[in-house]
């Protein structure tokens, strides 16, 4: 068949990526088009997201994407971060900028929700993890803090579903991204207006439910002439940057787990239907919706956002690029000092290296005080909370977990693949970086080729990437380490 062009829109909590996928009804080719830088912006007291700059860029891609390379995409998919959202009044139009997840704005709000609905109710209903920013407690805290905004609201549209009404003025709630919110029930896939009615919500901003790989439009007119560009249309992809990138594993059977690792890691396994159980709401998995029917049963772990916010304190001195900061942590003590990713402390600190430090001077650990040794503590830090994870999985899953496959940005880091299959015991398959982006184009391509078998789009995945395979070794280091060493949740 001829080659087909689609333009992914991947966007993340810290930079976004316009990657175009070429494919020849076989395999997938992906070059980068655009990178952009995606931060919060502060405003008023209040982190937001900019998303008419996050605008400005895809409108840029998409431009770029036609003049520059000559590349026409059949259509443009965008997936992002779970949980926020903009509002929209009466007449279309964002009211404000959306709030980011890492304000203070949901500060409270969590225990304030659980003196009206019971946490064991709102699990049972949901099958979400807890995390203070989900997007229920966002809207509680909005009705506190900020009631006008609700008073106009006429539409709630998260990240990515807002993005794509800006391209076509057509509003929705893709199913995977809604899922997220904890307002959605996973076994009947739809909304749970009680659960709002109980809070003094409004239902009526909720959108109707869109099943991923649906087209919602085309890119408008007036776009269309300010870039220059013949017609595009746009589908709604996994917009939840994870249910895209698990898409696009290229994996085959059931037993096996993922990480999805950038500045979250995403830890779980894919199952056909929601786990919500006992041992499920003790360790706190959130059951959340994947592609092909399916639920990416799983827990969110603080990623590699430690060392991101790391090295924004250290380039203010010297610069130094990831794969320094790699090399140079190789050297290092090993196990000096432990912490747990997900320490509330590490949430938003102005300073993550002395957040880590006083994290360490809390548990009577050494400090870990150079740059390497830092680096260091943050990588064998995320592979014993893997390690903890991944006992807690195999204590729910309905079936065996033989390998993992690690996906995302973090699959380029050897020493932290190596160390997470030391850690777990298990060979982790590393690859492909890309994986959201590819994830993205395959629901296109479900879309435009009616291939609704999550099978056969995973082949594409297959014959269009190569994974690197890492063993365990030296097991017995991370076997003498116990779990109360820090307090690991």
């Amino acid at each position: 068949m001829d080659q087909t062009l689609f333009l992914a829109f991947d966007i993340g909590a810290g930079s976004g990526r316009a990657i175009l996928g070429t494919f020849d009804g076989c395999r997938i080719n992906l070059t980068e088009i655009h990178r952009f830088p995606n931060e919060m912006v502060y405003l008023n007291g209040h982190y937001h997201w900019d998303v008419h700059r996050l605008f400005k860029e895809l409108k840029t891609a998409l431009n770029l994407s036609v003049s520059r390379r000559n590349a026409v995409p059949l259509s443009i998919g965008t997936d992002t971060w779970g949980v926020d959202f903009g509002l929209l009044d009466g007449n279309g139009e964002l009211i404000g900028l959306p709030f980011a997840y890492r304000d203070s704005l949901t500060e409270n709000a969590m225990d304030e929700v659980f003196t009206l609905i019971d946490p064991k109710d709102l699990y049972a209903r949901t099958g979400i993890q807890f995390l203070c920013f989900n997007s229920i407690f966002q809207l509680w805290a909005l009705k506190k803090k900020f009631p006008a905004l609700l008073i106009q609201a006429d539409k709630l549209l998260f990240m990515p579903d807002l993005l794509n009404y800006l391209f076509t003025g057509t509003s929705y709630s893709e199913y995977t991204i809604a899922s997220t919110s904890q307002i959605l029930d996973p076994h009947k896939r739809n909304w749970l207006p009680e659960l709002m009615l109980r809070l003094g919500l409004p239902v009526h901003i909720l959108e109707d439910i869109i099943e991923p790989g649906t087209q919602v439009g085309t890119v408008r007119p007036e776009i269309l002439s300010e870039l220059g560009i013949p017609r595009v249309s746009v589908v709604a992809v996994g917009a939840h940057d994870t249910a895209s990138a698990i898409a696009a594993i290229p994996a085959e059977g059931k037993n096996w787990a993922f990480i999805s690792s950038g500045t979250w890691s995403l830890m779980g396994i894919e199952t056909d239907r929601p786990v919500i159980s006992k041992d499920s709401f003790q360790f706190l998995f959130t059951n959340e919706g994947g592609v092909g029917g399916k639920i990416r049963f799983l827990k969110n772990i603080t990623g590699l956002w430690l060392l991101q916010e790391c090295k924004k304190i250290w380039d203010t001195e010297k610069v130094l690029s990831y794969d320094d900061l790699i090399r140079g942590c190789q050297n290092a003590v090993p196990f000096r000092s432990l912490v747990d990713p997900d320490d509330p402390s590490f949430l938003n600190p102005g300073n993550m290296p002395e957040a880590i430090r006083e994290c360490c001077r809390k548990s009577a650990q050494p400090e870990p005080v150079t740059i390497p040794e830092i680096t260091r503590c943050i990588f064998e830090s995320l592979a014993f909370k893997y390690r903890v994870v991944l006992g807690q999985l195999k204590q729910v899953s309905p079936h065996p977990i033989e390998k993992i496959h690690m996906i995302g940005g973090g699959s380029l880091n050897p020493f932290l693949c190596q160390l997470t299959a030391d850690a777990t015991g298990l060979p982790v398959i590393a690859g492909p970086a890309e994986a959201t982006a590819l994830g993205n184009i395959l629901m296109q391509i479900s879309c435009h080729f009616g291939i609704t078998s999550l099978e056969i789009l995973r082949g594409f995945a297959i014959n269009s990437v190569a994974t690197v395979t890492y063993l365990p070794e030296n097991q017995e280091q991370w076997d003498n380490i116990p779990t109360t060493r820090t307090a690991f949740q």
